[in-house]
């Protein structure tokens, strides 16, 4: 361990990597930062509520349900809309659903606002029955 408490391995794969960074050129440069940033377009729910910096407590409580039910959410592979909605929503994003074909894309909007869609009533944010 060094002072700052970090193993000093990993300082030095850090700054093995800042090294290799400033030899690279600026167009290799480019090409890794493009790779990290498409790499980043492509997350898991636990992945993306992660870069966005919270953590299950956090969100639960964004979302006025438990922690449990955020884990819960984050391993299904089948859920609402409405439920991934007030997921994304609680991190502050939007959800935008499309389809995609070889000659191009449609936004669909039949899932507008799905907490509206029953005689008007409205579901509270973050009350929807996940799935």
């Amino acid at each position: 361990m060094t002072v700052t408490g970090i193993p000093v391995e990993v300082e030095q794969v850090a700054r093995n990597f800042k090294q290799l960074q400033e030899s690279m050129s600026p167009e290799r440069k480019a090409r890794v930062e493009a790779r990290v940033n498409d790499a980043l377009k492509t997350l898991a729910l636990d992945e993306l509520r992660e870069a966005r910096k919270l953590t299950q407590t956090q969100l639960a409580t964004l979302l006025e349900v438990d922690q449990g039910s955020v884990s819960k959410m984050e391993r299904r592979t089948d859920m609402y809309i409405s439920t991934l909605r007030s997921y994304i929503e609680a991190m502050g994003g939007a959800l935008h659903i499309r389809a995609v074909f070889p000659d191009g894309e449609v936004q669909i909007k039949q899932f507008g606002d799905v907490r509206n869609e029953a005689k008007g009533d409205k579901i509270p944010k973050g009350k929807e029955r996940a799935h």
